[in-house]
């Protein structure tokens, strides 16, 4: 709930951006990880920040949270002026210090700014460093939108190379290693609209440091998000996020083994980290639609959660989706009049992938019969425009299914977490046959990541983690 005040609370003292704040301990405060802004639609938006103890790793290569109190103040304004304010909220251990509020009753494809107010209680607080975020335009607005759309950010690959079990060439330079991913870089020059995080955006099962427990799970969030490349980024750009096996429980994981992290902990944990839901909705769906204006509408599938075995004998009775997420994914579909209609999953839907694989929608004994049924409904339902985006593959490639249905993997994100991909016609492959024809695939190891710009016509470019252009398709 958010209330406009204009006035200081009685008793009420803000301390200066510049004068460090004190737990209860006696330990500094200090913002960490940044802000996240996400979800953002045209009237609302989940605003995040965690309270810790520094801004650098400590011995143990954690960052730790510190008890406080947060809340957010907001504007049109940069200078805020005419600010309302949250209602605020403890930082608490339950929650690994993470403060997260809704901000409603926005108005559409405008620009607001925010920044978070914390300290050890509410009579003293120091302000943080301003933050922006736009809304959605709508659906009647015709503008233009743009996003970024990125997967598989492999930190161990990234700081140890070879040691970290790279597979990609090793690129990252001590500065990298300091400030964080290059690609952020290269995004923000882009000025997208909103990002897309497609899953695996930390890995807990990386053999040279296995997370089973909840402080390890908890410290691949914070040793990642506290890069302040990341850190510059998200305060510009609101994110949407999605998880898929690595960020889950560990590779190729589904819900069926007593192997820690349990299915339990991965999807509330997810939930903690990133601003999908608020903070005490743990049953709230991570399959959602967002109207995005006249000409755009995106979904993102949740790939984990309601997944049949992956060992299960593939057929009717075999899901990936769930059959309540596979209903509500048709019937959006046929509701609505948006001109593209784009399909952001962990895991792709065409490929190829490889042949020994049974983990997703393209593999041979995975989940192919939902996929083909899926297909077909398209076709039968004459749901035009229809794209499919997705993560999970470590390579780069637009693919075209057999059906028509044009496929676009945004590949990981960092060199050192990239690979060769798998051609159709490959007898290690998911289409062994070469039904799939395939205009792009990556044509040396590398990382990178996906712009769309989406009004009247469609255009998709593939970048590297540099910003290079690498290929472009307009529709």
């Amino acid at each position: 709930m958010i209330h406009p005040r204009h006035f200081l609370l009685p008793g009420l003292c803000l301390v200066l951006s510049g004068a460090p704040a004190l737990s209860a301990t006696g330990a500094e405060l200090h913002l960490g990880q940044g802000v996240l802004s996400g979800e953002v639609t045209d009237s609302s938006v989940l605003v995040q920040t965690r309270l810790t103890t520094a801004m650098e790793l400590d011995e143990n290569g954690d960052l730790p949270g510190a008890p406080g109190w947060v809340r957010f103040e907001w504007s049109e304004r940069e200078d805020f002026t005419d600010s309302s304010f949250t209602e605020g909220g403890e930082a608490k251990a339950e929650h690994d210090f993470i403060v997260r509020e809704a901000l409603t009753g926005l108005k559409a494809g405008t620009r607001y700014f925010f920044r978070p107010q914390y300290g050890p209680k509410v009579t003293a607080l120091q302000t943080g460093d301003t933050a922006t975020f736009k809304t959605l335009p709508g659906a009647t607005a015709e503008t233009r939108v743009n996003f970024i759309v990125t997967s598989c950010m492999n930190y161990m690959k990234f700081m140890h190379g070879k040691k970290g079990r790279a597979s990609g060439p090793v690129t990252a330079t001590e500065d990298d290693k300091r400030l964080g991913f290059p690609a952020f870089v290269a995004m923000k020059k882009l000025e997208a609209d909103f990002f897309v995080g497609t899953g695996d955006i930390v890995y807990y099962d990386n053999p040279m440091r296995m997370a089973e427990t909840l402080p390890e799970l908890r410290r691949c969030w914070h040793e990642q998000f506290r890069f302040p490349r990341m850190i510059d980024y998200f305060r510009e750009v609101p994110t949407y996020w999605s998880k898929d096996d690595h960020d889950f429980r560990y590779n190729d994981s589904d819900n069926s083994s007593d192997r820690l992290p349990m299915s339990d902990t991965g999807i509330g944990l997810f939930k903690e980290q990133l601003p999908i839901a608020p903070m005490d909705d743990a049953d709230a769906p991570t399959y959602r639609t967002h109207r995005v204006s006249r000409d755009l509408q995106i979904w993102m599938t949740e790939g984990r959660d309601y997944r049949s075995d992956n060992l299960m004998e593939d057929g009717p009775g075999k899901t990936q989706w769930g059959t309540e997420q596979r209903d509500w994914l048709k019937r959006t579909l046929k509701e609505s009049d948006a001109k593209w209609k784009i399909l952001i999953t962990p895991t792709p839907m065409v490929g190829p992938d490889d042949a020994y694989k049974k983990d997703n929608h393209t593999n041979l004994g995975g989940f192919r019969h939902e996929a083909d049924e899926f297909f077909a409904w398209l076709d039968e339902n004459e749901i035009e425009n229809f794209f499919t985006i997705c993560g999970d593959r470590h390579w780069q490639y637009h693919s075209i299914h057999p059906s028509g249905v044009e496929e676009f993997a945004c590949g990981a994100l960092n060199d050192e977490n990239s690979r060769m991909g798998v051609n159709p016609g490959s007898k290690k492959g998911t289409d062994p046959e070469a039904l799939i024809e395939q205009p792009y695939t990556s044509p040396k190891p590398g990382g990178g990541f996906l712009h769309l710009s989406a009004g009247e016509n469609l255009e998709v470019k593939f970048y590297d983690d540099q910003g290079t252009l690498l290929y472009e398709i307009k529709k």
